[in-house]
């Protein structure tokens, strides 16, 4: 209704202006007619004005109607605005911009469709000739073999960045939630970066009851600990510090802490350490940093229905939370 006054203060602000001109004419022609014939005369005109306008919002209800209320997002598609020809021709234009937006939509949901295959493809491939040089590595016995490890171990989870990073827009058709032990995943993520701790000289403390178990997805949750991990790893400096993991339950959740002693995290990164390939004043000391891993962490846990916190003081550490309620929750 808003909008159809809106849409109609022009016409009325020149209806009223005309119907001024009216005794202004008797007036200056001097013809004398009487006041109550001269208003007769003027109401009789707005009784058709009225006539007028209640044709014209009966006709038009159903337009002003979507327009003034578009419906909401994933509701059903265009309906009808209207018989009369404005509301028809409305109704056209909007359903010619949604079917050529439609199309738009599918081209580029079946190019991103074969890009995710293609690379899950690529990644699938690198890994056979990976594994080749990784075993040909093992049989040499000098530093320049352990160099090569360290490389192609980087290659590896690159490789592994890349795939779970496309798998991220399939995610409803490629997850799992059961109960998951977490002793388990923390000690397969361990034992994935083994190589990486050992080179640091950092050790890790594992404070974790055999029976804590989680629900979520094993393999989603296996890759963001694996991250923080790593994380921990790199931003360690020193041999002989230690990154130390335990869980805990508490108000009705079971919480995973990874604790670390690196170089901590500034206060003003606190707040875009979790957006995609921010790296930050710490991420420029390290040039290996991608700053996708806390993104895909935070992402992950929003799509399992799980919450990330995290805390950091610079030279001293951060500590990393994963938030799992009781019941399990997942978000598709």
């Amino acid at each position: 209704m808003r909008l159809f006054w809106k849409e109609h203060v022009p016409l009325l602000l020149f209806y009223f202006a005309q119907m001024l001109l009216v005794p202004l004419l008797y007036w200056l022609t001097g013809e004398g007619r009487p006041f109550a014939i001269v208003l007769y005369g003027m109401l009789l005109s707005a009784s058709v004005l009225a006539v007028y306008l209640g044709y014209r919002y009966v006709s038009h209800r159903e337009l002003y109607r979507q327009l003034s209320h578009p419906p909401a997002k994933g509701s059903e598609g265009l309906r009808p605005m209207g018989e009369t020809p404005l509301p028809e021709a409305v109704g056209e234009l909007l359903d010619r911009y949604d079917r050529y937006y439609q199309e738009q939509l599918h081209h580029h949901r079946s190019g991103m469709e074969q890009h995710v295959v293609f690379i899950h493809r690529w990644v699938h491939q690198m890994k056979t000739p990976l594994s080749v040089i990784q075993l040909t590595a093992q049989e040499l016995d000098d530093a320049a073999a352990d160099s090569i490890m360290e490389e192609l171990e980087r290659l590896r989870k690159g490789l592994e960045m890349v795939i779970y990073t496309s798998r991220l827009e399939r995610f409803e058709q490629d997850f799992m939630v059961e109960r998951t032990p977490l002793r388990q995943v923390v000690n397969q993520a361990l034992a994935e970066n083994r190589r990486l701790f050992i080179r640091k000289g950092i050790t890790p403390g594992i404070q974790l009851d055999e029976s804590l178990a989680v629900y979520s997805d094993p393999k989603w949750l296996q890759f963001m600990v694996g991250q923080l991990l790593i994380n921990a790893a790199n931003y360690t400096e020193g041999a002989g510090k230690s990154v130390f993991v335990r869980a805990y339950e508490r108000e009705a959740a079971t919480i995973l802490e990874i604790r670390d002693e690196g170089i901590g995290i500034v206060k003003e990164d606190l707040n875009r350490v979790f957006n995609p390939y921010f790296t930050g004043e710490r991420g420029r000391r390290h040039h290996e940093s991608t700053g996708m891993g806390l993104y895909l962490v935070r992402e992950v846990c929003q799509r399992l229905g799980h919450r990330v916190e995290l805390e950091s003081e610079p030279e001293v550490g951060t500590v990393v939370r994963l938030r799992f309620d009781t019941r399990p929750v997942y978000v598709s």
